[in-house]
């Protein structure tokens, strides 16, 4: 029996999703809940991976088991086991070919920064010392949609097979108490792409970059030719859309 497995994580305390040697993951506290659980080896394998410092407020993995299980009991029961910055809410019976990454729809990502220091936001939102034109930098994301090669945001020496990416929303708007959030959603996502469009705007919003610069950025295809990665914290996964047809 397959299932999708959804649950949400604080990333600040771990090294990303993916298990690594020597390293503490989300997918190796998981597996391990799993597996001690269900009384048999588990390997989950999720919609995508996040890197170090990361948040999920949705991410999605499925699993495979033996027998039939009590769906309900056991998203319970793992929230129990999980620590306190890893939750748990929803196991579902999916299609014995069902995939948690490749079946992926969409995915949608959130950028948040504040503007003014604030302590409760400092895990979850990235602060901004300087000014920003956020017009000018909606203007940029406008150029981000529709389907391109981002391999100028894309991390080098990954081993993805295209660096194309179909982009169907990118915006910045205003929150609430100086905050402001980008979001993004696309077919799919490179390694590190996101924090790497979200520091060349920052480029763009100060002013070191124009917008026939960041015209030119995209096009380069090239890593080199963007800025510098914005930071882990502001950086959420935040939804994920799949086909209604491969649940059960």
């Amino acid at each position: 029996m397959r299932y999708f497995i959804q649950f949400s994580y604080d990333g600040t305390a771990y090294h990303g999703w993916q298990v690594q040697p020597n390293a503490d993951t989300v997918q190796a506290h998981l597996d391990t809940a799993l597996g001690m659980l269900l009384r048999q080896p588990v390997r989950t394998l999720g919609a995508g991976r996040t890197d170090t410092g990361v948040h999920a407020r949705m991410m999605v993995a499925h699993f495979d088991t033996e027998t039939e299980i009590d769906a309900a009991d056991l998203c319970r029961r793992l929230c129990r086991m999980l620590p306190p910055d890893i939750a748990v809410s929803r196991v579902v019976p999916v299609k014995s070919d069902a995939h948690a990454r490749f079946d992926a729809l969409s995915r949608t990502y959130h950028y948040d920064i504040c503007l003014v220091k604030n302590p409760f936001r400092r895990r979850f939102a990235t602060r901004i010392h300087y000014t920003l034109d956020f017009e000018r930098m909606n203007q940029a994301a406008t150029l981000l949609l529709g389907t391109h090669d981002f391999n100028s945001f894309c991390k080098r020496g990954t081993d993805t097979h295209t660096t194309l990416c179909t982009v169907s929303e990118a915006q910045w708007m205003p929150l609430e108490d100086g905050m402001w959030r980008f979001r993004i959603t696309a077919n799919r996502f490179l390694r590190n792409m996101v924090r790497a469009i979200v520091g060349t705007l920052f480029d763009v919003g100060n002013g070191r970059l124009t917008l026939d610069e960041f015209k030119e950025t995209l096009r380069a295809a090239d890593r080199c030719a963007a800025g510098e990665s914005a930071p882990a914290e502001g950086l959420s996964l935040v939804n994920i859309e799949y086909p209604q047809d491969i649940f059960q």
